[in-house]
């Protein structure tokens, strides 16, 4: 089948739909490949994968899968990240412009300048870092066990922490951790959710659960905000994308806030059973890079197996290494970045 009937990439109609998603599960199976989704992704990718969920996640489940493609709807060091834990299959990015501002805040050469300037430093990198930063790390961490890593590491010994300034400071405050290094990067769409959204949307929906994502901007505020009594703290938690998974699916609540980037939203609300309104902090956060995978894309990709994914040979070995040491101290739940 053509892809002209979806070119103007918008949403399909439910009969499209159905056709473009046959066509996509059949040529998957023709290609031994298994299609895997990021939570951002848009609901069309969503909901045809066979796997959904946060970057690790799916790179854990792509190493384990016996299929030897891996169809990668995510951004480029998500790609990245599944060949170095499956170094013998095939990755396929379907857009490699797809990038990502977080990752690109930090290149591999000003890392090792930095380290240069603190040495015997341990440095410890988010999972949401290009594989040549991932290759000067010495152990990655998710948004979800961070702290946990941090706190793997003797106090007495430096950590430059990278690179996103958000998570870093929510682990320094939740680990008491004073000589710790933190790079002053971001990922622009959650920088962009402010403590400005959070009172506008507390005081539209003062009865609401509050699931804020440790990237946020608005992070510190929502912390301060609850430790002074002005949001409930039974009602207010800091999760990973898979965290904010987990409490969907169990939550009874009439409305929960989210704050992280929207795509998230149709997962949250297919996976609630008790009819939940999940409403944005900010509805303008959405990532241009996240929606760059649309389903013509998709469909190409498995139709010519273009865009595959490489990593040099030299880097691949040690930032593997540094994901493996994390995941020695304990494997992250399905709550990833």
């Amino acid at each position: 089948m053509s892809t002209t009937a979806y070119a103007d990439d918008r949403s399909m109609t439910a009969s499209a739909y159905d056709t473009w998603a046959a066509e996509v599960r059949e040529l998957a199976a023709r290609r031994d490949a298994v299609i895997l989704a990021h939570n951002y992704q848009v609901p069309e990718i969503q909901d045809v994968a066979h796997h959904t969920g946060d970057s690790l996640y799916l790179s854990r489940i792509a190493a384990e899968t016996t299929q030897q493609e891996i169809v990668f709807c995510g951004v480029h060091f998500m790609a990245e990240t599944a060949k170095l834990l499956s170094p013998g299959k095939r990755v396929l990015l379907p857009d490699h412009a797809a990038g990502c501002s977080l990752a690109d805040s930090i290149t591999a050469d000003q890392l090792r300048e930095w380290k240069a300037e603190h040495p015997g430093a341990v440095v410890v990198s988010y999972v949401n870092t290009t594989a040549a930063v991932k290759a000067e790390t010495d152990i990655c961490c998710t948004s979800s066990n961070a702290a946990d890593v941090v706190r793997s590491i003797p106090e007495d010994q430096e950590i430059l922490f990278c690179p996103d300034q958000f998570l870093g400071a929510h682990v320094k405050r939740v680990t008491g951790r004073q000589n710790m290094h933190i790079w002053a990067g971001e990922c622009h769409v959650h920088a962009g959710i402010s403590p400005a959204d959070v009172r506008a949307r507390v005081a539209a929906h003062p009865d609401a659960e509050i699931l804020v994502h440790p990237e946020c901007g608005c992070t510190t505020s929502v912390l301060d905000l609850v430790s002074r009594g002005d949001l409930p703290a039974d009602r207010t938690r800091v999760l990973s994308t898979g965290g904010m998974v987990e409490a969907a699916a169990a939550t009874r609540a009439k409305t929960v806030l989210v704050a992280t980037e929207t795509g998230i939203l149709h997962q949250l609300r297919g996976l609630n059973t008790a009819g939940t309104d999940f409403v944005a902090m900010n509805e303008r956060a959405a990532c241009r890079y996240m929606k760059m995978i649309t389903p013509p894309k998709l469909l190409r990709t498995l139709q010519t197996g273009d865009g595959e994914i490489d990593v040099p040979p030299d880097i691949a070995v040690r930032a593997r290494a540094a994901v493996e040491r994390m995941v020695a101290i304990g494997q992250p739940s399905r709550g990833g970045e």
